[in-house]
């Protein structure tokens, strides 16, 4: 690491007790022989989305997007939205519910974020052109698609290796280029694979960059939405018969990103890791084993819009996570109408948080800040789910889980536990109840054991050729994260250091919280044509009732009409509609192919104890499209619709936002190997707020003493993306 980047210190190693344990079953996962190799979702046309589906939204989506965050690839999903904050690390949300409350997965692996305010989310943890599938799954989730989640489920794949026929040598690859006018945002990826029928090996890398976007009408430029990212892959590849085994060494670097509705910005984010996956075909049924190893440095300090840093300006925090785990997944036919499927997962991750001192301050020294000391947060899950086809129109899947989720952390420090410099620092920024806060803190017992228990029953029946009908209900429960549970600061700088919501407000933890339990039900009717290739149209109405829901009480008043508020326990519920529907328009040699489409969502979530609002739930919003191909052309045509934001969280001082209505058009041509797209997003440059965007935090123009604005969104920008293979 170069001297011009922050030094990141500190080491978390896994608990002994888990030791052989993982290195066990990672290293038998390494071992294996490996199956036939799937295919590659993204040469799936749009019947993909056609396969059997939960009642809970579940949708593939092909690979494409101009956007450079990943979770673009989720936009047109019913019930979607995301937490806009960095232009790379926006926060997924599913029938709002969103962030920890969904279970993220990359290559079957549970990811998350590692630092206290989630600048480092799952997927921006993985480039865009690495992916061959993505799947959203919102509400009630199959019991294998994952525990310790109440919202749903979020997953991406990697592409899988390739391989050559027998006795031949395959060499293959693609490149992409990308520029975008709003912002100056740039980006290229590439890859390149060499194969023969039982040895493949791949090498991708992408770069992306944007300095910061200019808002719709006179909205100006929007300060620290800058980002830099560069990702780099290797995977080999074995391929025996009907196994498969692949081995994938990624690494990511992220110089720098802004982030509008945060007090830091991301200085430096290095990930490394390490992920296998055995897929095996037997007579008894099929084996799915997968087993990883990451690694995070992560840094946060003030870019050049919040008044920059150096050794003696701005605010250090660094933070080091470690994670080890497995996932094994065995799918047995009993008969040929019914299937059982079992597995188990762990997942230990560990986290060291600390504050370096400032040189010369005495707000931010003498000693470091230590906010979370050796914590670690381990995961085992076991499931067990039956399906049956009782009939060709009458199909059940009966599921039943149980997740252990155990957690501690270390003792913890302020900056200056006392004497005359901690007490002028105390007068000036309430340091001193950092210094009471540690010590109650280190004198309680941190040690806590969740025991917690899922199920899930789903029914599908078709009813007629042009009626489905989807049912279910689930239990499902989350523990708290770790920075629920264990930020302990009371100072109101450092509890505004804590907080993934971008609002603005400071938070401090509980150790008492308890896990979330909700109870969903949930209908889908889903109308088609007898051969579900013409039209289709989808309505899905659901209800959430969530025990326990990990909220926020007032405990303090803070400058500029933000509040301390610390994670407590209520109960909530949030209920709402998901609709879309798709109908082909002409297919024929002189027209080509046209299609309109739409999505429909809205949802009002309610805190039962404070009766307020629950925070950032997207008001009701749809998209509307026109999409037509013809020959080597294709184009689009959408309309964005969005309502005015009226339901907020009041404790929060949520912003209510005005609605708004966008334009996108877009054009596509390809010939031989190569392929050109160009987009138009917010052709008329409209001026609007982001309704999950957060405050501007560190917006200098705002009157002292008032809540800053709600984040503008980006203007009118032109796209432009070239892809080539050979």
């Amino acid at each position: 690491m170069s001297n011009s980047q922050l030094a990141l210190t500190g080491y978390m190693s896994v608990p002994r007790r888990c030791l052989p344990f993982c290195t066990f079953l990672l290293l038998s996962s390494l071992l294996s022989l490996t199956q036939a190799r799937a295919d590659d979702a993204l040469d799936n046309d749009d019947s993909s989305s056609k396969k059997e589906e939960t009642i809970t939204v579940t949708k593939q989506k092909k690979h494409f997007s101009q956007n450079a965050d990943t979770t673009s690839l989720f936009r047109d999903v019913p019930g979607f939205s995301s937490y806009s904050a960095g232009g790379l690390s926006s926060l997924p949300v599913l029938n709002g519910m969103a962030d920890d409350r969904l279970a993220t997965y990359i290559d079957g692996i549970r990811v998350g974020a590692d630092c206290p305010n989630h600048m480092n989310p799952a997927f921006s943890q993985i480039d865009m052109d690495s992916i061959a599938s993505s799947k959203a799954t919102g509400g009630i989730t199959s019991v294998s698609e994952g525990g310790d989640s109440i919202g749903g489920s979020i997953s991406v794949e990697r592409k899988d290796p390739q391989f050559a026929e027998k006795g031949k040598i395959l060499a293959t690859g693609n490149a992409r280029a990308d520029w975008r006018s709003n912002g100056g945002g740039s980006g290229a990826a590439g890859s390149i694979t060499v194969a023969d029928d039982t040895l493949s090996l791949r090498y991708t890398a992408s770069y992306s960059h944007a300095s910061n976007y200019t808002a719709g009408g006179r909205g100006g430029h929007v300060a620290s939405t800058n980002y830099l990212s560069y990702n780099h892959a290797v995977t080999a590849g074995l391929h025996h018969e009907n196994h498969m085994l692949a081995v994938t060494f990624s690494q990511q670097s992220m110089p720098y990103q802004g982030f509008p509705n945060q007090y830091m910005d991301e200085t430096n984010n290095r990930s490394t890791s390490v992920n296998g996956k055995y897929l095996g075909t037997f007579d008894w049924g099929n084996l799915d084993i997968r087993g990883f190893w990451k690694r995070v440095d992560h840094a946060m300090n003030m870019l050049s819009d919040k008044g920059g840093h150096s050794d003696t300006t701005g605010m250090p925090m660094n933070i080091a996570a470690r994670s080890v785990g497995y996932s094994i997944k065995a799918t047995i036919p009993l008969t040929t109408m019914q299937t059982l499927k079992v597995g188990s997962e762990f997942q230990h991750n560990g986290l060291n948080d600390w504050w370096p001192p400032l040189k010369g301050s005495m707000m931010m020294g003498p000693g470091t800040y230590h906010n979370l000391n050796d914590a670690h947060r381990d995961h085992l899950g076991h499931f067990i789910q039956w399906n049956s086809q009782w009939t060709s129109r009458l199909s059940t899947e009966i599921g039943m889980r149980s997740d252990v989720v155990m957690m501690n952390t270390g003792d913890v420090s302020p900056y200056n536990m006392g004497g005359m410099g901690h007490m002028m620092t105390g007068h000036m920024m309430g340091m001193g109840d950092d210094a009471k806060a540690a010590k109650a803190f280190n004198a309680s017992k941190r040690g806590r054991t969740d025991a917690n228990f899922d199920a899930t029953v789903i029914i599908r029946y078709k009813a007629t050729n042009y009626l489905t009908i989807e049912g279910g209900y689930a239990r499902k429960t989350r523990s708290p994260n770790l920075y629920e549970r264990y930020s302990w600061g009371r100072s109101g700088m450092s509890s505004r250091m804590i907080g993934w919501f971008g609002d603005g407000n400071g938070y401090v933890g509980n150790l008492n919280l308890k896990p979330e339990i909700a109870n969903i039900g949930s209908i889908t009717f889903r109308f088609h044509d007898p051969y579900q290739q013409r039209w289709e149209f989808m309505v899905q109405p659901y209800f959430n009732h969530i025990h326990n829901y990990i909220n926020v009480e007032k405990i303090a008043s803070l400058a500029n009409g933000f509040n301390q508020l610390r994670f407590v326990n209520h109960n909530a519920q949030n209920y709402g509609i998901n609709a879309s529907s798709r109908v082909q328009l002409w297919s024929n040699n002189r027209f080509g192919t046209g299609q309109f489409t739409t999505t429909l969502n809205w949802v009002r979530g309610q805190d039962k104890t404070s009766h307020t609002g629950l925070y950032q739930q997207m008001p009701l919003s749809g998209i509307i499209g026109l999409h037509e191909s013809y020959g080597h052309w294709s184009g689009r045509a959408e309309l964005t619709l969005v309502k005015a934001k009226r339901s907020v969280d009041s404790i929060r001082s949520e912003a209510r936002t005005p609605g708004y209505a966008l334009l996108g058009l877009g054009a596509g041509y390809s010939w031989h190997t190569l392929r050109l797209d160009v987009g138009l997003d917010n052709l008329l440059n409209q001026r609007y707020f982001l309704p999950l965007g957060g405050r501007m935090v560190t917006d200098k123009n705002h009157p002292t003493g008032t809540l800053p604005s709600p984040v503008l969104a980006m203007g009118r920008s032109v796209n432009l993306t070239l892809r080539g293979s050979f």
